[in-house]
């Protein structure tokens, strides 16, 4: 039987009540091939789904779950990831930063400031510990996939000052984003 630091999700305390979701004090990833591991220190600042057609092309599936996380969170253990270039839909660089062997794409950069990573929740060990905290750009959604109706859900993107956690957003103030 595998316990959560096996899994490497560090420290999941019990119970949330009215505090917000539970503390985390680090989880691990990698890529397929494994010659690059990572590890998260502490929560991520919001954790998204994103139903785009361009996020739908880029992973080759339905969406993508980014978690939104300060850079010097993010540690990496082993290997160096290689930075892909594309255009984002702003015309902002977004790099995705991929495992040189079996090019897994482990987190996303936009706009090259190298202070918020949106980390691939499917390339952590656990990532059931990284739920969405809402879904986007629902209008271009599968139209087999079924949402929770728990979890906010928007046609396009939504207004960050407003969804986001106040402690989120002091967080991505104090990045400079």
């Amino acid at each position: 039987m595998t316990n959560a630091l096996s899994r490497g999700v560090g420290r999941l305390e019990e119970g949330t009540g009215d505090a917000g979701p539970k503390p985390i004090a680090f989880l691990d990833g990698g890529c397929t091939c494994g010659a690059v591991r990572y590890r998260l220190h502490g929560r991520p600042m919001f954790v998204q789904c994103c139903h785009c057609h361009r996020c739908q092309r880029e992973t080759g599936s339905a969406f993508v779950i980014s978690a939104a996380i300060e850079a010097d969170r993010v540690a990496l253990m082993s290997g160096k990831p290689q930075p892909v270039s594309v255009l984002a839909p702003s015309g902002r660089p977004h790099d995705v930063y991929r495992c040189p062997a079996c090019q897994v794409a482990l987190w996303g950069e936009f706009g090259r400031r190298g202070v918020l990573l949106f980390v691939r929740v499917g390339t952590l060990d656990d990532p059931a510990a990284l739920p969405p905290d809402a879904h986007i750009f629902t209008s271009s959604k599968l139209p087999w996939v079924t949402l929770p109706p728990d979890v906010p859900a928007f046609e396009a993107y939504f207004d960050r000052e407003k969804v986001w956690p106040a402690a989120s957003l002091a967080r991505r103030r104090a990045i400079g984003e």
